[in-house]
């Protein structure tokens, strides 16, 4: 019974690699015919392994999309569940195709790494290119090399005969394989003297891939001769716009990434790590840890317990690992990246276009993002996302974007964005996220303190859907220097961010307010702003900071505000601004609560068009109500104290009718003696 499992076995892999070789030869073909009578787009065709038909899954193959079905929208204005939106079928054949990558790159990874130390001749046969088979496709394997050198196109077009990657008619190659570089090995994709062209097959449900598991992956090109990185779709002869069933990219996990001069489209499908070109750490240390001999364990472990009596060990993690902690504080809950799971690389002066992600990054330290230019990702254009740490991405451009142009997720610390121009994007242009990773116990233990120490400096936002910046949360996040045009919203922080500096910036054209602070902000700093346009310039709600030396000119409307207080915003300093338009109020704080000192601001510039009423209503509050009610107490008696008639008259004494009467003595009156009358004389 086994041998007939085995050879039933042996069987099916002969009729996957039969399927694999027809395929990619009828690919190649149509790629050849392609380039004789070339469509629209010119260019060759693209050939890819598919999966052994009798273990295809959900969203294999067998599946093809509806031509007429349209691509994944965005509105205007689109909120965070409508970015990337897609049709459920296609939601569920996506997210099928993403876990059946996971588990083709783990089989893979466990399968070499069980080869290579089993010794004997099979493990010396792993130690060359090898094009490994399973239920998941086929995938060219490039272990670590006895000399160190590294691979190039050249070994890719010798590895199977040539079938996988070959040179067509018109110089480019077509890439119809997965590839794997593992540890210790390193692929260059250079262009030397002429441009290089490198089609990555991509046909409903089967596609190529570069995946750098520890090792290196470059993709080196020149100004004059660049590299150019794109899927192609052999059915309809141009490169592969539609994701719903799985797309080319490229990751590196772990190891080291390096682009540079390439142009790079139309990659990528449903996740950050499958959106085309992600650089991302892993939670399965690379071999190279495995790998090392008992005196370079017990090294290390001695330069940790040094650097940890000296204070600079932190957590205890290896040479070169990560802590992220409570920005800005010495102490408290972290989350710890040891080195060997984080990846390291640069990307510099290439062009992304089409992308579902058009870069993304994550578990990375160091990670250099330079010159480049992003158009028209699904998703995100510049994706940061858990654990990057000390990342510097500058004079880079996303345009055209379905969701934001720059995101710094949480779990980001210390990210310089310098330069950086996010233009008409579908929601914001740039928005940095501090928050914690939990509120509370949590199944992974994630900490509980917030991020921060993050930055936007000499940026533009231009025409993007909802804000120019957001920052949710964390500590010390900064947008300095900035130019932002047009949308809802120039600046806006909310969610409970403490010690955020807005200096220096430039905003003009917003719909509603230049900048809000909002819902439990602490310790803000806005000054040396200069904002134009918006119906409120400064708009602050339930939040405390210092409002310094901001020049505002707000749109005209009835009820404008140059700068507008509510909620508890005690301590709240708004000095020495100058503000100028026309509306209900310059400075609004009539519902506000708490102590809001005003001081030295210049109102001169400002109309005020509020009504009788409005006015009136500014001064209707409960101390005002009671001192009132005590002069009108007074005024009413002496009204009522005028009609009171001769009672009161002029120079008397008001009390004179209560004085106490005169005293006088008693006089005794005397009894006159009796006289008797005529008769009583008579009668006697």
């Amino acid at each position: 019974m086994g041998g007939g499992a085995a050879g039933g076995g042996a069987g099916r892999r002969t009729l996957a690699a039969t399927l694999t070789l027809g395929l990619v030869a009828v690919l190649g073909a149509g790629a050849a015919t392609a380039h004789a009578a070339p469509g629209p787009t010119d260019g060759p065709g693209s050939g890819v392994t598919r999966p052994d038909p009798a273990t295809d899954g959900p969203g294999s193959g067998t599946v093809t999309p509806d031509p007429a079905e349209a691509e994944p929208g965005g509105s205007a204005d689109p909120t965070p569940a409508e970015v990337g939106a897609v049709d459920p079928a296609d939601a569920a054949r996506q997210a099928a195709l993403v876990d059946r990558e996971d588990q083709r790159i783990i089989q893979t990874r466990a399968v070499l790494a069980a080869m290579l130390q089993i010794g004997g001749t099979e493990s010396g046969r792993w130690k060359q290119p090898q094009i490994y088979g399973s239920a998941h496709g086929k995938t060219l394997v490039l272990p670590e090399r006895g000399d160190g050198a590294a691979y190039t196109i050249r070994d890719l077009a010798a590895a199977g005969g040539g079938k996988y990657f070959r040179r067509l008619p018109d110089g480019s190659y077509l890439l119809g394989i997965h590839v794997f570089v593992a540890d210790g090995a390193e692929l260059v994709l250079e262009s030397g003297d002429r441009p290089l062209v490198i089609r990555m097959g991509s046909i409903p449900g089967a596609f190529a891939s570069v995946v750098g598991f520890g090792g290196v992956v470059r993709i080196i090109g020149t100004r004059r001769a660049p590299v150019t990185v794109t899927s192609w779709n052999a059915q309809t002869r141009r490169p592969d716009t539609r994701p719903e069933d799985g797309r080319a990219y490229i990751r590196a996990v772990g190891g080291e990434f390096e682009m540079e001069h390439a142009h790079v489209s139309h990659l990528g499908f449903w996740s950050g790590r499958t959106g085309g070109i992600a650089l991302t750490g892993t939670d399965r240390p690379t071999s190279a840890a495995k790998h090392r001999t008992k005196e370079q364990r017990q090294q290390d472990k001695r330069l940790r317990m040094r650097r940890n009596q000296e204070g600079q060990g932190g957590a205890g993690g290896g040479p070169g690992d990560v802590e992220l902690g409570p920005a800005g504080q010495g102490g408290g809950t972290a989350s710890h990246v040891p080195a060997e799971e984080l990846v390291t690389g640069s990307i510099e002066n290439s062009a992304i276009t089409g992308n579902a992600y058009g870069l993304f990054v994550s578990g990375s330290n160091q990670t250099q993002i330079s010159g480049n230019r992003v158009t028209g990702s699904l998703v995100h254009g510049v994706l940061l996302h858990r654990f990057v740490k000390n990342a510097t991405v500058e004079n880079t451009t996303v345009t055209g974007s379905r969701g934001d142009g720059f995101v710094l997720s949480r779990a980001t610390e210390k990210v310089r964005v310098v330069g950086c121009t996010a233009e008409r994007n579908g929601r914001n242009g740039f928005t940095l996220n501090g928050q914690a990773l939990a509120a509370g116990p949590s199944a992974a233990g994630e900490p509980l303190s917030d991020f921060g120490d993050s930055s936007v400096s000499g940026g533009t936002a231009r025409g993007n859907a909802r804000y120019g910046v957001e920052l949710l949360g964390g500590r010390k996040l900064a947008v300095q220097g900035s130019r932002i045009t047009g949308g809802d919203m120039g600046i806006v922080v909310r969610a409970g961010a403490a010690d955020v500096r807005l200096s220096g910036n430039t905003l003009t054209g917003q719909r509603r307010h230049g900048i809000a602070l909002r819902d439990g902000v602490t310790g803000a700093a806005v000054s040396g702003n200069s904002i134009t346009g918006p119906v409120t310039g400064i708009y602050l709600r339930s939040s405390t900071g210092t409002i310094v030396g901001n020049t505002i000119t707000v749109a005209r409307a009835p009820r404008a505000h140059g700068i507008s207080v509510l909620g508890d915003a005690d301590g709240t300093q708004i000095t020495s601004n100058t503000v100028r338009g026309s509306g209900t109020s310059a400075v609004h704080v009539s519902r506000a609560h708490g102590d809001v000192e005003r001081d030295d601001n210049d109102l001169d510039g400002w109309h005020d068009t509020s009504t009788l009423w409005m006015k009136a209503r500014r001064f209707v509050k409960p101390m005002n109500l009671v001192w009132a009610g005590v002069f009108l107490l007074v005024i009413v008696s002496m009204v009522r104290s005028r009609d009171a008639g001769p009672r009161l008259r002029r120079g008397s004494h008001p009390y004179a009718p209560q004085r106490r009467l005169d005293h006088r003595p008693a006089q005794v009156l005397q009894r006159r003696p009796h006289q008797p009358s005529t008769g009583e004389r008579a009668l006697t």
